[in-house]
């Protein structure tokens, strides 16, 4: 089942070159009749641009997994510089991320958060779990900035606030033993 997809890649792409090397003949075919020739030549044009689609498709295929990007998310998010804008903005981007899983038909599950008394957050972290959750979200870890006039300013003044993001792959439950010789 994982490799079924670069399989399928493949079969498409002999099944094509069979196609272009026929196609190819046809149009060089000095017995066959003219509008054959031209529709030969035609086909001979598709068939390469497909043939280098779908070789670009098997080569992103063929690149390594990250054995993480099947695992299920911790997400948090916690607001940086910018006092209540960032919380709000905090409160965005959750509202984002999680509207961003319902699509996906992921679960999201609030583990904790840190609310503040004007609907933002200043911290909260979640859980989502589904197929490929890691892979999907992984790059939006980092510093999330905006620049808006915020709700809470009153002279219409551009604030910068800031979000810091961390994506983690859901650790894996392991056994440790501890031997009793070496505690104290």
């Amino acid at each position: 089942a994982k490799i079924s997809a670069i399989v399928e890649v493949f079969q498409d792409l002999t099944q094509m070159q069979k196609e272009l090397e026929e196609n190819e003949q046809i149009a060089k075919d000095p017995e066959e009749d003219q509008e054959m020739r031209e529709l030969a030549k035609e086909e001979v044009l598709r068939l390469k641009e497909e043939i280098a689609n779908l070789q670009q498709k098997a080569k992103m295929l063929l690149i390594p997994k990250d054995p993480d990007d099947e695992k299920n998310t911790i997400l948090e998010i916690r607001a940086g510089t910018g006092g209540d804008e960032a919380a709000l903005f905090a409160a965005n981007l959750y509202r984002m991320y999680s509207r961003f899983a319902e699509s996906n038909r992921w679960k999201v599950e609030v583990m904790s958060s840190n609310s503040t008394g004007i609907g933002g957050f200043k911290e909260i972290v979640v859980s989502i779990e589904g197929k490929n959750v890691f892979s999907r979200l992984k790059y939006e870890a980092g510093t999330h900035r905006v620049q808006r006039v915020p709700q809470t300013e009153t002279q219409g003044r551009v604030h910068t606030s800031a979000v810091t993001v961390a994506v983690l792959p859901e650790a894996e439950d392991i056994d440790v033993d501890i031997n009793t010789g070496d505690l104290r």
